[in-house]
């Protein structure tokens, strides 16, 4: 092959990387922004939450039941860990939604940019708005905080 064979070759699979990665970053941007927006509807409808964690929990309590009859663990070992399934759900009930809302539009824009895709785009627009919606979150329950805590 010729140099130029070779340096458009090389060219070639430059740009064909850099239009995965592109590509890649964008979807991810996809991703964390539609995760945000999924926390931001648990915050606007409680119950959606309570839903997707007790159907979380039903499925573990399931899965545990079965190797409880196919003899895998004992019945102490069942009743601890389904207590611990109830402990985990519980506390993901309690969890701010706010606050994971803020945190996945946070990494939209903090490590899928650049490019500036129209994901992080909105969601940098989201940040700012799911920021002021936390804030007041934590005072109204009275929990103490300083502005860089949130970041």
């Amino acid at each position: 092959m010729s140099w130029r064979r070779w340096a458009l070759t090389g060219l070639g699979c430059l740009a064909a990387v850099y239009a995965i990665a592109t590509v890649d970053l964008i979807l991810r941007a996809r991703s964390a922004y539609l995760e945000g927006e999924k926390y931001l509807e648990w915050n606007r409808n409680p119950a959606l939450k309570k839903l997707h964690f007790e159907a979380a929990r039903a499925d573990k309590e399931e899965r545990l039941r079965r190797e409880f009859q196919t003899g895998r663990i004992t019945a102490a070992e069942l009743e601890q860990k389904l207590e611990l399934a109830r402990f985990e759900s519980d506390q993901a009930m309690a969890e701010s939604s706010l606050k994971y809302a803020y945190v996945w539009f946070q990494t939209a824009v903090e490590l899928f940019t650049p490019p500036e895709s129209r994901w992080v785009v909105m969601s940098r627009l989201k940040l700012a708005q799911t920021r002021e919606l936390w804030k007041k979150e934590l005072d109204a329950k009275k929990i103490p905080y300083r502005e860089y805590m949130l970041d």
